[in-house]
Order: structure tokens, then sequence, then C-alpha cells
């Protein structure tokens, strides 16, 4: 669950660059001339995903060098895949002054990425902590449920936010049927964090989904709420991830 679409898309200070808001109430752009009514977007919009995402490569490398396994590092390095397409195409998308081919490509890829990060999370927690039988269960379940999340968001970008906000939630909970397993061979601590996680990423959807609270339009709006809360989550998560590598990785 972190970086989704924005509704006003363009280079802070320049008219010329600046979209709007769909009056569907889509994140759609909006191709209108009315360059008077177009509200630009918050200052920070983008710098938050665009400095973490440096962090991210670098502490995702040290979690796949901290497995001891074949198997733990390839868990680890598929997380750390999955968080550095997030957090670099995120930044890229909410940066850059993109044509109108571009902006719609990077729309996408920025909606796919939600689904991957969630499953790019469960892999190792799965591979680590489960016993095979379960372990197949969720990890194809999960990649299953990505693909098509995927293609849902690629072949319907404009889809409502009411519709494919639920699906990024449910997606995220599938965890709730493999809690007492997580508990048993993580422990406490990596129970919790997973939870905590949880609740933050689920935190950020709301906000996004609603769009509140929007602290400052011109500055911090909600959708740097959401991407604050979900840059909580993500490090959250990589905590546990990291016990569950260290412990049995």
């Amino acid at each position: 669950m972190t970086a989704a679409p924005t509704d006003a898309l363009s280079q802070p200070g320049s008219a010329a660059a600046v979209t709007r808001t769909s009056e569907k109430g889509t994140d759609e752009p909006d191709t209108g001339p009315h360059l008077a009514h177009i509200p630009l977007k918050p200052l920070m919009r983008g710098w938050l995903h665009a400095g973490m995402f440096p962090a991210v490569l670098t502490a995702g490398t040290f979690l796949t060098a901290l497995a001891d396994s074949s198997r733990g590092r390839l868990a680890c390095a598929v997380y750390t895949l999955t968080a550095c397409l997030l957090f670099g195409t995120s930044a890229l998308y909410h940066r850059g002054n993109w044509g109108d081919r571009a902006n719609a490509v990077l729309r996408r890829l920025d909606h796919a990425n939600i689904f991957l990060i969630i499953a790019g999370t469960y892999t190792p927690l799965t591979i680590l902590l489960l016993e095979d039988g379960r372990q197949d269960v969720l990890l194809w379940g999960i990649w299953t449920a990505a693909v098509l999340g995927i293609a849902f968001r690629v072949f319907w970008v404009g889809a409502p936010r009411w519709l494919y906000t639920p699906c990024y939630l449910a997606m995220g909970w599938a965890a709730v049927f493999f809690l007492p397993d997580f508990l048993r061979a993580g422990g406490v601590a990596v129970l919790v964090l997973v939870v905590v996680g949880g609740l933050l990423y689920s935190a950020g959807g709301i906000v996004y989904g609603i769009k509140r609270p929007n602290p400052s339009p011109r500055w911090f709006g909600f959708h740097e709420v959401f991407h604050t809360l979900t840059l909580a989550a993500f490090v959250v998560h990589y905590v546990g991830i990291s016990l569950v590598a260290y412990q049995h990785g």
C-alpha cells in the first residue's frame, strides 16, 4: 500500500506544466484549457518517496546480505526489489514534469507497484516463517492476487477510488489467517510489527480514499499524509522482516 496516483500533477510554480483533477472526481488528467482554475499540487509532493528510495536500496541490500540461506536471500531480494520499484516509480511520477504518454505509463506503474509491495512484503515472512503447506497457500495466493490486481489497475487505470482502495486493503490483510503461524515461528515482536505495519498501511489507504486530513493543500496535502503513513508502515515491516531474516534466514 503505498504510492498511489496524485490528483494534480505538475511542477510547482510552472503554470504551463499544471494539470487538474478530472471533473468526474477520479485521478484522470483533465486536458481542459481553464488554467486559472487548476490547483497546484503541494510543494512536498513526491519528495518523501524520492528521499526514501536510496535509503530503501541501502537497507534492502543489507537485509539481503543478512540472510544466511539462499532462500532467505532470495526472499529478501524480492522484498527489496518491490520496495525500490514502489518508491522509485512514485518519486519519478510525482516529481517529474511528464508528457501525456509518459505520465500515463508511470501512473499505471505507480498503481501496479502497490500490489507488488504487498506481495513482496509477504514473501520473506511466508518463506521463512511458514511450513510448506501453509507457505504454498499464502505465497501462491498473494502473488496470484498481485497479478490480478496489476491487470485490473493497468487496464482500468481510471477506476474510482471506492472500488480499488478496498482491493489493496483486502490483499494486505490476508495475513490475518496466518497470524498464529507468525506468532509461533517469529515470536511476539514479529507479530506486533506485522500488525502495526498493517494498521499504518490501512490508515494511509483510508486517508487516500477519503482525501482527509488535508492539512496544507499548497505544501503538505492529504497525499503527503498518505505517503508519510506508508513510509512509517514500511519501516515497521522492515524491522520485523529483519528480525525474521536474522532468526530464520
